[in-house]
């Protein structure tokens, strides 16, 4: 029996350290959630889950692009709707212009109506959503419609223009009902007004649903790679827990343990005495 260098004591010791490490690790994995608290538990799924993280930023970012052009595409059909209810109203009082039975007086008042109705169209195309033009034919950095960036790379959909400053259109709103003659010229550039609406809420409509496909799509991408980065850092908390009772039952026997290897040498004495 030796004194002087206590093996089962040093022994004991470090597998106490042990123990004591192993349960502080699992209660802060319990406590955070995560099974990488610091970077030196797991440094390859760590670089992993930074990656996937920053990957779920931009797909959630484009999302949001994707959502607000969804909403700018449905405030351009809600004014052509109305546009196209004011070129129906334009096309009846061109016809009714063109009565031989009425006086000039009645034609006036028919086409003040009609440019009242042409003055809201015009008005119409200086609308904007959150202060980008919605009927001017261009966004504010390209030629053609809006530019909306899909994914996290950056790709881009260019959404279709639709202009209400267009010929089609400004024939119908210049057009001039207080003759028979003009009221029949008048029904000429309103109809080809109303055939160029069906082609733009057309494309709006194509616009709306590219996209509504796009946030469906996006949407599908952040949750299956929100579930890749669960796989990586979230705690299994049924294994930890059962980790953690078993490292609590490893501290509270190391402890023990190292108490009965100090008091070995104790027995040294009886020899002495």
């Amino acid at each position: 029996m030796v004194i002087n260098t206590n093996m089962a004591a040093m022994m004991s010791a470090n597998n106490l350290d042990k123990s004591t490490n192993d349960l502080n690790n699992a209660l802060a994995e319990l406590s955070s959630g995560s099974k990488i608290v610091n970077p030196s538990d797991d440094p390859a799924n760590l670089a992993e889950s930074i990656g996937l993280m920053a990957q779920i930023g931009q797909t959630n970012a484009a999302n949001s692009n994707v959502s607000n052009a969804v909403s700018f595409s449905q405030t351009q059909d809600g004014y052509l709707q109305q546009v196209g209810s004011a070129l129906d109203q334009m096309s009846t009082l061109a016809v009714e212009a063109q009565d031989p039975t009425k006086t000039s007086a009645q034609l006036s008042d028919y086409n003040q109506e009609f440019q009242a109705l042409a003055n809201y169209i015009t008005a119409t195309a200086s609308a904007t959503f959150n202060g980008v033009s919605l009927f001017s034919g261009t966004d504010n950095t390209t030629t053609g419609g809006l530019q909306v960036t899909i994914d996290g790379n950056g790709t881009k959909f260019t959404m279709t223009a639709i202009n209400l400053t267009a010929t089609a259109y400004t024939g119908a709103t210049g057009s001039n009902i207080s003759t028979s003659t003009g009221a029949t010229t008048a029904l000429t550039n309103v109809a080809t007004a109303i055939a160029a609406l069906a082609t733009d809420r057309a494309n709006v409509g194509a616009n709306e649903e590219r996209l509504n496909y796009t946030g469906d799509e996006l949407g599908v991408l952040s949750d299956n790679l929100t579930a890749a980065n669960s796989n990586l850092t979230d705690v299994d908390v049924a294994t930890e827990s059962t980790k953690y009772a078993e490292y609590q039952i490893l501290v509270q026997s190391g402890t023990s343990m190292l108490a009965q290897a100090n008091a070995n040498p104790q027995s040294v004495l009886k020899l002495l005495s």
